[in-house]
C-alpha cells in the first residue's frame, strides 16, 4: 500500500496497529540518492539483531507523531535531516527485544545532505544500496523496497 502522507493517513494507521494488538510502534525511511540506491545501516554483532542491514528506523516516544519520530530517528541515526516525506509504503510487525509486538511503519524521506555526510551513532556501517545490494535486508523490509520501486518506476 502507498499512500500520500496526511494526519487521516497517520491516524488510521494507529488505530489500525491498535485494533490488532500492537503496543510498539517504530518508523523506517527509505532515503534514495541521485543515483537511485538507497541507504541502509548495518547493526553491530553484538547488538539485537547483530549483522542485519536495515532502513534507517526506530521507535515513536510518547506524544509525537509518526512523522515526527521519523524526522527525529533518521537525524539521530543518520545525522541527516529530513526535509519532505513522501508516501507511506506499507508496514511489517515483529517481536521486540522487549517482547513488544511492533509494528514499522516505512515511509519515503528526502534528505538535505549529501550521501557522504551520513554519521552513524548506533550502526557499525551505512551503505548506499544498488538493487543487488538491497537483498541483503531482511525478508520484512524486501516488500518495503519493492514498493518503494514500483513507486519510483
Amino acid at each position: 500500500m502507498n499512500a500520500s502522507v496526511d494526519a487521516a493517513l497517520l491516524d488510521d494507521l494507529i488505530r489500525a496497529a491498535d485494533a490488532d494488538g500492537i503496543t510498539k510502534h517504530v518508523v523506517g525511511a527509505v532515503i534514495s540518492d541521485a543515483e537511485g540506491r538507497v541507504l541502509l545501516l548495518h547493526r553491530a554483532a553484538d547488538d539485537y539483531l547483530g549483522g542485519l542491514w536495515e532502513l534507517p528506523s526506530g521507535g515513536v516516544d510518547a506524544g509525537e507523531t509518526l512523522t515526527e519520530a521519523l524526522h527525529r530517528e533518521v537525524t539521530e541515526e543518520t545525522g541527516l535531516t529530513v526535509i519532505a516525506i513522501g508516501t507511506y509504503l506499507g508496514h511489517f510487525d515483529y517481536l521486540a527485544k522487549s517482547g513488544k509486538q511492533t509494528r514499522q511503519f516505512n515511509f519515503t524521506a528526502r534528505v538535505t545532505h549529501e550521501s557522504d555526510t551520513v554519521k552513524l551513532t548506533e550502526h557499525d556501517a551505512h551503505l548506499w544500496a544498488g538493487r543487488a545490494e538491497q537483498e541483503q535486508v531482511s525478508s520484512a523490509v524486501r516488500p518495503v523496497l519493492e514498493t518503494w520501486r514500483e513507486e519510483a518506476a
